[in-house]
């Protein structure tokens, strides 16, 4: 027997581990089950070289549970360790037999899979037991060794005849204070959660399997069922499989196991596969997701070679990404000690921009194989390509290919397209190509009336951050302006050289003017006159495109470079002096009369703008009750 102390520089490290090293205690079963991982692929590697001249066989994990001795067993059939190997990996804190391991075999290992890199993953079995034992024998022909620790830097290693087969074996005596490891809904919870796609199958308990019955059974026939090994994990997810291998079907399960809540199939996905200049592999998927821009956890996950690490991908995924859901491995992303959170390095940036030109190429892809399906998936995934627009400059440079701009009659362009389309009628007298736009058909139909009778094409963007999008659009596009239908007149929106023609002098418009002022008195509105089309509207009520395009970029946080805290409600009240409605008004004498005159028409172009309510709206529609009775 031997005995001695674990080669520390603390006098006692395992409070510092117990305290410090992992912020969930939870994490000790992920980190053992990824050393037996390890320690099985070491395995399959050696004998597929030729240098364990043993049988690798179906070799699987198991986790045991006995409530009545207080015990947790991770049992795994790999490498195993020899005596000395024993006092070289476990009673030095910090030499990592994984990375010794990659280290020599480095040409020949580097996709072998496997996971450890720091050494102290198996000390966080520490955090919840109060002795933990080690049973091994190597594949090498040596005896079988036993390693006791109560916790303290103090150790037993002996030699044994209670291991015959290859393989690890670590028993965990767990403690008082962490009897809740010992219940099978807990460990069953935390396999699922970190290892339920480690590429080695993970045995928990058994479970009955009904046999079929054969064909020519009696109608009456029971069939017989048999107990198996419940393998709770799927060994080779789809991320880990080739895509030319998969269908969409095996997409489509792949997305249920990932979300078994989920009962909404996705709309397509998007396979990342890159071995240079890193390792990166994954599966995003597009949900439908309309105008819902709530970035929420949970959604794309985080592994570390099939090992789970955590939900919180930003920094690697981009914010545009992170409305997905999905997954992504890399044995390249730079992890702290605990595996449970991202360190900043270089190599995160360039991740992030391969993921991001992935999609970008994809979007691409899609829309020329099959247009007429991605316009109708365009409502459920616009508010991503757009949201990737104004964050992401290099995948802005790319959107043209893919981000469609949908009309109020349902027709859809690309960015080209839509320019040679409008460039013969919206271009204005400056030569500035001004593209029309609504958010609300309904609410703004009228508006849009008016532009389709002069034959303009009037855009449909009723996403939240369309503000922040056609901001960008016209910082990035060469003389091109974005104007909401309702802005202005439609003869000012688009202003042309042409002639007008005015009923009234300059002295008939100042006193309409001045009349108008006077019976509104109210400082939202600007009154201003135009010489419009004798059948236009005498009143209309537009809101002017700086201060509502403001408003809105603030509703969704921003507000360009003023960073105002909120902004007033302001409206421009067109007076169409040609109309016959500006005349009478000229005409009338009584005071009272002619106050009324202008209220109502104002009442009207509110009604039309739905900002008429509450109070006022009950007095109109009192008033509108007087005049039918006349």
């Amino acid at each position: 027997m031997t005995k001695g102390n674990i080669n520390v520089s603390v006098e006692n490290i395992f409070p510092l581990i117990k305290k410090f090293l992992y912020s969930d205690h939870e994490i000790f079963l992920r980190e053992l089950i990824s050393n037996a991982t390890d320690a099985t692929l070491k395995l399959k590697h050696l004998t597929s070289i030729g240098e364990a001249k043993v049988e690798y066989g179906n070799p699987k994990l198991e986790v045991k549970i006995d409530k009545e001795q207080k015990t947790l067993r991770i049992i795994d059939q790999g490498i195993g360790m020899t005596g000395e190997e024993v006092e070289k990996y476990i009673n030095q804190v910090a030499f990592s037999g994984a990375e010794e391991f990659l280290e020599k075999y480095k040409d020949s290992a580097k996709d072998s899979g496997i996971i450890g890199h720091f050494g102290l993953g198996f000390y966080s079995a520490f955090m919840v037991a109060e002795k933990v034992e080690i049973l091994t024998k190597s594949y090498k022909d040596e005896p079988a060794v036993r390693w006791i620790c109560d916790g303290s830097p103090e150790f037993t290693l002996e030699e044994t005849t209670d291991k015959t087969d290859r393989g690890t074996e670590i028993i965990l005596h767990i403690a008082e204070d962490s009897v809740e490891f010992l219940e099978e809904g807990k460990i069953r919870e935390l396999l699922l959660k970190y290892n339920k796609f480690m590429p080695v199958p993970i045995k928990f308990g058994t479970k009955t399997h009904t046999l079929p019955l054969p064909e020519d059974a009696p109608e009456d026939a029971v069939a017989e069922t048999e107990e198996i090994d419940n393998i709770i994990n799927n060994p080779a997810p789809a991320w880990t499989i080739a895509p030319n291998e998969l269908n969409n079907e095996d997409y489509m399960k792949f997305y249920h196991e990932l979300y078994p809540m989920q009962f909404e199939e996705p709309l397509f996905h998007i396979h990342l596969n890159v071995d240079y200049p890193f390792n990166l592999t994954g599966v995003l998927f597009f949900p439908k997701l309309s105008n819902n821009l709530n970035i929420e956890k949970d959604k794309i996950q985080l592994y570390q070679n099939q090992v789970f690490v955590t939900d919180e991908v930003k920094g690697i995924v981009p914010d545009f990404l992170m409305l997905l859901r999905g997954v992504i491995d890399s044995p390249d992303i730079p992890l702290n000690v605990s595996r449970s959170y991202l360190q900043a390095d270089g190599a995160v940036k360039k991740i992030s921009s391969y993921i991001t030109k992935k999609v970008a190429d994809k979007m691409a892809s899609l829309i020329n194989e099959n247009r007429e399906d991605y316009e109708q998936k365009w409502n459920d995934i616009k508010v991503v390509i757009e949201y990737g627009i104004v964050t992401e400059d290099k995948f802005a440079e790319k959107a043209d290919k893919f981000t469609l701009y949908p009309t109020t009659d349902g027709k859809y362009f690309l960015w080209d397209e839509l320019t040679e389309k409008i460039k013969p009628f919206q271009t204005d007298k400056d030569n500035k190509l001004v593209i029309l736009y609504a958010t609300n058909a309904d609410e703004q139909h009228s508006y849009i009336q008016s532009a389709k009778d002069k034959g303009y094409e009037v855009l449909l963007l009723d996403t939240p951050i369309t503000p922040h999008v056609i901001q960008k659009l016209e910082t990035s596009k060469e003389n091109v302006s974005f104007v909401r239908v309702d802005a202005d007149h439609i003869n000012n929106l688009i202003k042309k050289d042409e002639p007008v023609i005015a009923k009234l002098n300059e002295t008939e418009k100042e006193s309409l003017k001045k009349n108008v002022e006077e019976a509104i008195q109210d400082a939202k509105f600007t009154v201003q006159l135009e010489d419009l089309d004798s059948n236009d509207a005498p009143f209309t009520i537009t809101q002017p495109e700086f201060m509502r395009r403001m408003k809105d970029m603030q509703a969704t946080g921003g507000g360009g470079m003023f960073g105002m805290g909120g902004f007033p409600e302001m409206y421009n009240l067109v007076v169409n002096s040609n109309s016959e409605l500006s005349g009478q008004i000229l005409k009338t004498e009584n005071a009272e009369e002619k106050e009324n005159l202008i209220k109502y028409a104002l009442d009207l172009a509110k009604l039309s703008q739905n900002l008429l309510k509450g109070k006022d709206l009950t007095d109109f529609i009192q008033r509108s009750y007087k005049q039918l009775e006349k």
